[in-house]
Order: structure tokens, then C-alpha cells, then sequence
């Protein structure tokens, strides 16, 4: 379809129709490019449980978008979790888990939000690596011994008639070099996914891949064009809670067994409409694994003089939060530190109430139904309400025999509220390239350019990096007029005190 086409297309679908040369209808004013994405739902805080009233603390301190804290609490509860139970679900068990992706524009107070929910975390992480780095010091006296009495028995096999036999049984009996004590860092926010296993590795068994700012990992090395694929089927692989699989020249193969990951990446609109309109991320499954939202602004309205400050709520989280990090995690091998989480079970009332969810979200995947273009998310819905269910089961209590069904009836309106989300933002992320750049166009004209008229030179050297060769400036161009956002001028037009063969007159719409 010609970039004419599909313009008229979206403008038909609104009732109006454009000309081209003089043919048809011109549109009175500038026109949209693409279609605007409808307002989201608001977020359904009381399901949240145990969290709710940290959340709602945070979000009256902060003015933020309630969905900013909602996310940010959920993917904090699941970290600190996920190393110790399975939920069941209608497929049987799965990890605790959980995957968010936050869309929000900046000053919209992500950070403000995320830190409060991270306090304890970090302080804990600061206790531990204190104790580390005492306990380095004994594992380098450690290795130094073992070095010296391995030297002892090899140097003792050179000797003429030693007993090599003996040799291997006191080489046996040393044992392998005393392993370094594990980073105790929990967290990490733009590493590669070499970077992530190393972590892994040589770190703890449970970690979260959070930041406030997610656009430098899916801007970085991990998410470039040679890494990607892997990138994203490796994060696929944790979620299921599947080995994880290496391979390096010269290192040999290495398989990682029992290792969790919690995710939660803050990013901003135009992040997120590249990765949302990515084939790749949304076909290889990662973006269904995704809780997903962009909630509207609260920008304009964050009044200092109606901002409201309650620690305590904010305090019990944190106290919760400490308490659930000290407790030690189920391994099934202290060296390897391979997590062996117990099985959380459904209560039958619950697993009812999951069975029902399941099947209405199934009928809705038919053509014409509410999921049908969103069936990868849809496909999903069923384990994210149990993951949650799971996560805010062993938030309140740890040691839970199974989930209860006023949880699973919160999970479940969760769970509803993000299909919902992705509903709405991926179909309009679906957007023709050739539209998209011109749109990238139209929002640095409005927004940057202050002149009345504008010069394909002037695109060319100032605009958006993606337009700043001939061929993709003219086309963007060639949409804006259209469109009505720009108007050619007559050939020999004097703009900025010279005669112009080629400008444009910019209209900034209502």
C-alpha cells in the first residue's frame, strides 16, 4: 500500500477522506496520522492484598499514576518470593515469577516510586556484601592452603617410585579450590544476557533485572540486532523456569538448573512503541510474559498541598520485605546454590475459580472476540493469575500450604486489567513504518521546530536521526502534506531572507 493509501485508509476509517493533486476532499486542518490509543482502565488497587496499602501510600506521596507503584510493589514481592515456591496452575506449577513492563513518560515519577519499594532491598544487599568482604579474606587464607597442599601432593608424584594411586586418593580426599563467596548483589539493570548468566553464576539464585530507566537495556549491547534473539529467549527460558543453557569457546557447555528472575523495566512511549511494534519481541513470546500498562499522566495535577505522607504502610512493606530476605532459600545444592522451591497449591475453590477464568478468556480468543488480536497475551492469562495469586499468597505468609480463592479472585481482576492493557496498546503500536516516520516527523515539527516554515534542508540536518537522508525525508514529507501538516509554498518563496525552490508552511494543529 502506497503511503497516499494508508493514510486515506486511517482517515476513511474516521470519515474523511483526503485529495492528491487536486482530487477529492481536502480535509479541513491537519489530520491525525494514527489512530489515538483509547485511556486505559484504572487500576484495581484493592486487588492487590497485602500490597494495597503500601501502593496507595506511595501513590498519595507521589501523585504518580497508581499503576506505577502497583507495578513497581508487585515486581519487588515477586523477587523476593520466587525462590520459594512453584504455584500451581491449570498446566502444573510454575514459577513465582513475575515480568512488568512499565510505560511512562518521564517526570511521571517512576523513580520517586521504584526507590521506596526497594529500600529494604538495597540496605540488605549493603549488610550482606559487608559480611563478603570479611569472608573474603578467609577464602583467600582458604585457597592459599589448598594451593599449597595440592602443590605438595603433585610435587610429591615426581619423586622416584612414589605412588601415584595414593596421590590420586590424597588429591580426592583435598577436594576441588574452595569456591569464592556468592555476590550478594539481588538485582541488576542493563546487562547483556552473558552478563546475567555470570550473575547467576557467581551470585545469588534469585535476582531481578529491574530499572527506572529500561530503555538503556533495550537500547544496549544485550538487545542489539546480533544479540536480541538470544537476549529474549534466554529471558523466555527463566520465565518458564528452564536451565539455562551456555555454551562458550574455550569455556565448554555449562547448565544452570534452579535459578529465578523478577523483571521490571520503566520505559517511556517512544521506547515502548518500537518494542511494542518489535515481531521479533511479541512472536518469541517475550511481551506476553509481560504484565503490561501505561497509565494516564498525573503530570499537572501532583499538588503539593494535596500530596499525603504515611510512612507506616510504606515501613511494614520494607519490615516484610527484610524479614522474607533473610530468611534462607531452598537449595537443592549449597555449592551450585540450584533453588529447589516447594509446590504452593491451588485450594479446590480457587482452582475453580482459575478453570472458569481459563475458559472465558478462551472463548474470547474466537475470531471477533474481545482477545482475538492478542491471543499470545490471552494464551497466558491463566498462569499470570496464578504467578500473582502466588506472589501475593507467599508475600502474606511464606510458609502457605496453598492459595485461597478471595487471592485468586484478586489475581484474577489483575490478571484482567493487564489483558485489558495489552489490548489497548498493542493494537495501537501496530503502525506502517512509513507512518510511523512520518509521525516521528510531525512530533518534531510541533514540538521542536519553531519556525513557520520549514526546508527539507532543514530535516535533513536538525530532524530525527531516522530522517536525515533524502528518501525518507521526502516520504515523511510527502505524508504531512497530505495529511495537512504541512503546505507546500510556490517555488521562489523567500523564507528566512532567501528565494526557496522547495518549503513547507507549518500547521500546528488545535
Amino acid at each position: 500500500m502506497t503511503v497516499y493509501a494508508q493514510v486515506d485508509a486511517a482517515f476513511r476509517e474516521n470519515g474523511m477522506t483526503i485529495g492528491l493533486n487536486g482530487h477529492g476532499a481536502q480535509p479541513e486542518g491537519p489530520q491525525p496520522l494514527i489512530r489515538e490509543t483509547p485511556p486505559g482502565q484504572p487500576y484495581p488497587s484493592d486487588a492487590l492484598g497485602p500490597l494495597k496499602g503500601a501502593v496507595k501510600a506511595v501513590h498519595a506521596s507521589t501523585g504518580a499514576p497508581l499503576a506505577i507503584p502497583a507495578q513497581s510493589a508487585l515486581s519487588v514481592a515477586s523477587l523476593a518470593v520466587q525462590g520459594f515456591a512453584n504455584v500451581e496452575t491449570l498446566a502444573g506449577f510454575s514459577p513465582t515469577s513475575l515480568y512488568a513492563l512499565t510505560i511512562a513518560r518521564s517526570g511521571e515519577r517512576k523513580s520517586s516510586c521504584d526507590r521506596q519499594f526497594m529500600l529494604a532491598l538495597r540496605e540488605h544487599e549493603r549488610e550482606r556484601e559487608a559480611d563478603r568482604r570479611e569472608a573474603m579474606t578467609t577464602w583467600q587464607n582458604d585457597v592459599a592452603l589448598w594451593r599449597q597442599s595440592r602443590d605438595a601432593i603433585t610435587g610429591g608424584m615426581k619423586k622416584k617410585g612414589s605412588d601415584r594411586n595414593a596421590a590420586r586418593v590424597d588429591l580426592a580426599d583435598l577436594g576441588g579450590e574452595p569456591p569464592a563467596p556468592p555476590s550478594q548483589s539481588r538485582t541488576a539493570t542493563e546487562p547483556t544476557f552473558e552478563g546475567l548468566t555470570k550473575l547467576f553464576i557467581e551470585g545469588q539464585p534469585s535476582q531481578g533485572l529491574f530499572s527506572d530507566e529500561g530503555g538503556q537495556f533495550l537500547g544496549g549491547h544485550g538487545m542489539n540486532s546480533d544479540n536480541k534473539q538470544k537476549t529474549l529467549a534466554g529471558l523466555n527460558s527463566l520465565w518458564d523456569g528452564s536451565p539455562i543453557r551456555r555454551t562458550r569457546a574455550g569455556d565448554g557447555a555449562t547448565t544452570l538448573y534452579g535459578k529465578r528472575l523478577a523483571l521490571h523495566l520503566m520505559v517511556q512511549p517512544e521506547v515502548a512503541q518500537g518494542v511494542m511494534s518489535d515481531a521479533l519481541a511479541g512472536g518469541i513470546g517475550f511481551l506476553p510474559r509481560c504484565l503490561i500498562c501505561e497509565p494516564t499522566s498525573t503530570i499537572g495535577t501532583r499538588l503539593s498541598s494535596v500530596l499525603r505522607f504515611d510512612t507506616a504502610p510504606i515501613d511494614a512493606f520494607a519490615a516484610r520485605l527484610s524479614a522474607i530476605l533473610t530468611r534462607t532459600m531452598p537449595m537443592r545444592d549449597p555449592d551450585t546454590r540450584e533453588l529447589e522451591p516447594r509446590d504452593l497449591h491451588l485450594s479446590s475453590a480457587a482452582r475453580n475459580m482459575l478453570i472458569e477464568f481459563s475458559d472465558h478468556v478462551e472463548r474470547e480468543q474466537a475470531h471477533g472476540g474481545e482477545f482475538h488480536s492478542i491471543t499470545g497475551y490471552a494464551s497466558k492469562a491463566q498462569e499470570q493469575a496464578a504467578r500473582i495469586a502466588g506472589v501475593l499468597t507467599l508475600w502474606a505468609d511464606l510458609d502457605a500450604p496453598e492459595v485461597q480463592p478471595d487471592t485468586m479472585a484478586n489475581a484474577i481482576t489483575l490478571a484482567e486489567f493487564y489483558l485489558s492493557e495489552a489490548a489497548r496498546l498493542v493494537d495501537g503500536a501496530i503502525i506502517p513504518p512509513d507512518i510511523a516516520q512520518a509521525e516521528k516527523l510531525r512530533r518534531w515539527l510541533v514540538d521542536s521546530w519553531h519556525e513557520p516554515a520549514v526546508l527539507p534542508g532543514d530535516i535533513l540536518q536538525f530532524g530525527p536521526n531516522s530522517l536525515r537522508n533524502r528518501k525518507a525525508a521526502g516520504q515523511a514529507i510527502s505524508t504531512l502534506v497530505q495529511a495537512g501538516w504541512l503546505v507546500p509554498l510556490n517555488a521562489g518563496t523567500v523564507v528566512r531572507g532567501k528565494s526557496r525552490r522547495e518549503a513547507y508552511s507549518v500547521q500546528k494543529g488545535g
